[in-house]
């Protein structure tokens, strides 16, 4: 049986204690637009192809009835790691940034490959990484 196709990673989750912090931290730091907010949590657009879902912690721990059906139950705990891809000619722009909106880059890595690897916190603290080309094989 040939395996069914998949195209891509839609969305990503984080799980935060504050929900009006974290939104703006996205917001103001990668410029994202907003797609959905309510009480529970905040959609924001990544660079037109992903969904960063902010999640305020423990309330998406029963049910969620939307239009369409319901979203079974899902939360998480302690700091998660998620990258976003960068051009290898924003890396100095990236660091610029960073340093501007006072955050410190923890690490940088230089993958064998040849990228460059920035890595930072979130106000949960969630490790961030914004990585060049060559970070992995396939990017």
């Amino acid at each position: 049986m040939p395996k069914p196709a998949i195209t891509g990673i839609l969305e990503t989750a984080l799980y935060v204690a504050d929900l009006g912090r974290a939104a703006a931290f996205y917001r103001d730091l990668f410029v994202f637009d907003e797609l959905l907010r309510d009480e529970r949590m905040v959609a924001l657009d990544v660079a037109g192809h992903g969904v960063l879902l902010l999640f305020r912690r423990g309330a998406s721990c029963t049910p969620s009835s939307v239009p369409g059906g319901t979203i079974p139950p899902h939360d998480g705990n302690g700091p998660a790691h998620l990258a976003f891809a960068i051009p290898t000619n924003a890396l100095a722009d990236w660091e610029a940034a960073l340093s501007a909106h006072g955050i410190v880059v923890e690490a940088r890595v230089y993958p064998a490959l040849g990228g460059t690897s920035l890595y930072f916190r979130d106000p949960d603290g969630h490790l961030l990484e914004l990585a060049t080309p060559g970070v992995w094989k396939i990017y």
